[in-house]
């Protein structure tokens, strides 16, 4: 059963008279149920980015202001990461509500076309992907271009102009602006084309709540190479290579390295294996289990 949202829900929901469990799935949300002592709340964080954005004091207190008032309303908390968790317990007052801890699923990604709709590359390359700003922290990536005949194709929301600017000057002061591509959202099937031909995975974001590209990579058995923070080692485990800083000779060894170790000893099955780990079926099992908790 669901009831389609409406703006004076805020007020009245006469489609809640009959549930037991209100989940609220992501901590942005705004409408929530009014008070009632038989309907229990469960709510989803996702993560606590402000913590690592280049925010303001006023904007970091108003942001986990906002979820502590959900955590407020809330019975129970799920976190899609431990480091998630671990943020939330230690920034914010969660009392003595479960908090409990439920990786992302992933869905399947497209079967890939023949060719893609959008941009081609004219070399082999590595794909990165995400909103475009810089948390994110693909600017890291650029040195990689020195000493490697790649391309690097980095694809999202093009979230932060100037940011977007200094990596392509950094590019054309390396000298490899011809092989630096930015490119806006690339469709579902674009995407599959890329993570199919692509010759490595890199994400090394500062601030991840999960990491769902991550995963989509793995389906395809292409090494990954991941920031050493947040969430990312979770998600990567073992099948993964970690930049440790982000020093240029530092990033170009792990690369190096990587890529070696990953044709050497044939890591693509074991790769396939650990992104099987996180299908939405097993996650809405554990998310059941906890639904079941609360109505006991």
């Amino acid at each position: 059963m669901y009831c389609r949202k409406k703006w004076h829900h805020r007020f009245f929901n006469p489609g809640l008279r009959h549930c037991d469990i209100w989940h609220a799935p992501f901590q942005s949300g705004r409408i929530l149920p009014k008070p009632n002592p038989r309907l229990k709340i469960l709510l989803t964080i996702h993560d606590i980015n402000c913590l690592y954005e280049e925010k303001s004091a006023k904007e970091r207190r108003h942001s986990l202001q906002h979820t502590q008032s959900l955590i407020d309303r809330s019975d129970a908390i799920v976190c899609i990461s431990h480091h998630c968790k671990k943020d939330v317990v230690t920034q914010l007052d969660t009392g003595n509500k479960p908090v409990f801890v439920i990786h992302n699923g992933t869905h399947h990604v497209n079967i890939p076309p023949d060719h893609p709709e959008g941009y081609r590359p004219g070399k082999p390359f590595v794909f990165a992907m995400g909103y475009v700003n810089r948390k994110k922290n693909f600017h890291t990536l650029v040195p990689l271009l020195v000493q490697q005949e790649i391309e690097i194709i980095v694809a999202g929301r093009l979230d932060e102009p100037d940011y977007i600017r200094q990596m392509k000057q950094q590019a054309a002061e390396l000298g490899v602006e011809d092989r630096l591509k930015i490119l806006v959202p690339v469709s579902e099937a674009d995407k599959a084309w890329y993570f199919k031909n692509c010759e490595a995975f890199l994400m090394p974001s500062l601030a991840e709540g999960f990491g769902a590209p991550v995963v989509e990579a793995m389906q395809f058995g292409k090494p990954v190479f991941l920031s050493h923070l947040t969430s990312l080692p979770e998600v990567g485990g073992d099948v993964s290579f970690y930049f440790r800083n982000f020093n240029p000779d530092h990033m170009r060894e792990v690369f190096s390295h990587g890529m070696a170790e990953y044709r050497k000893n044939g890591l693509d099955q074991k790769i396939r294996l650990r992104g099987e780990a996180f299908k939405w079926e097993d996650k809405a099992r554990e998310y059941l289990s906890v639904y079941r908790s609360l109505i006991k």
